[in-house]
């Protein structure tokens, strides 16, 4: 970590928690996007591993109330539990990584799947990914999407990618997302606590980064549900070049 809590004036802090509001606001909205938003913020003034760690927590606890409220959105065919055993799975092995190697060649390709999804998308934006092919397709994205979860706390290249190129509803979308971000989250604390990354001042610190997290959660379900599903299809493109700009700039800087 380059620096330590008590590096920084209240202004620090200030841009932290409103990184963390937007991203609990687009959480409510999308079920996604949280770490989007957080991790390259509280990275610029500490560094990756830290942002990961800090966000750990806060995984676990908003992804079980997603599940909870939209339990009845659940995909058939068990698709939301294959995704998060797979994702669990990928989330271990990213650890190693995160613990042990630089992630900047990923980064880039990871960035450059998300470009060409984008670029597809506006080109036809009528693509989908068919029900046969995506019950296929879900056992290595969700291990792709663990990895990437584990090694740079930021999954939503592949995992948001492919649950919106299946155009299901958005509550579907919720707890299908929430379903494999809650296997990563359970995957990745014990994982962040053996390599010695999640210690007792860590946990404090990502507990209390809940606060503007959950406050802020209600704020986008708010607005989600006051968006047609056009308007929410465009929320999530959004997402995706945020995060493509995001990973772009963190591999090249």
């Amino acid at each position: 970590m380059t620096g330590t809590v008590l590096d920084y004036d209240p202004l620090t802090f200030a841009v932290i928690f409103a990184a963390l509001a937007l991203g609990g606001t687009m959480k409510g909205a999308t079920g996604a996007g949280a770490p989007v938003i957080a991790i390259p913020v509280m990275a610029a003034f500490y560094d990756v591993r830290f942002a990961v760690v800090m966000m750990a927590i806060p995984g676990v606890v908003m992804n079980i109330m997603q599940l909870r409220k939209y339990h009845a959105a659940h995909l058939p065919d068990r698709f939301a539990l294959k995704y998060a055993i797979c994702g669990g799975t990928g989330t271990f092995l990213g650890t190693i990584i995160l613990a042990t190697l630089p992630v900047e060649a990923l980064t880039l390709i990871i960035a450059g799947a998300v470009v060409a999804y984008i670029l597809l998308r506006i080109a036809r934006p009528g693509f989908k990914i068919p029900w046969e092919a995506a019950r296929r397709l879900v056992w290595p994205v969700g291990l792709v999407s663990g990895v990437l979860q584990g090694s740079a706390g930021l999954s939503a290249p592949v995992s948001v990618s492919f649950l919106n190129a299946l155009r299901i509803p958005r509550e579907a979308f919720i707890v299908t997302i929430s379903s494999l971000f809650t296997g990563m989250s359970l995957v990745q604390v014990p994982a962040l606590i053996g390599f010695g990354l999640l210690t007792w001042d860590r946990a404090l610190l990502s507990l209390a980064a809940l606060i503007p997290l959950l406050g802020f959660m209600p704020v986008g379900n708010w607005l989600a549900r006051r968006l047609p599903p056009v308007a929410f299809d465009r929320l999530v493109l959004v997402l995706l070049t945020i995060l493509a700009v995001r990973l772009i700039w963190s591999a090249l800087a």
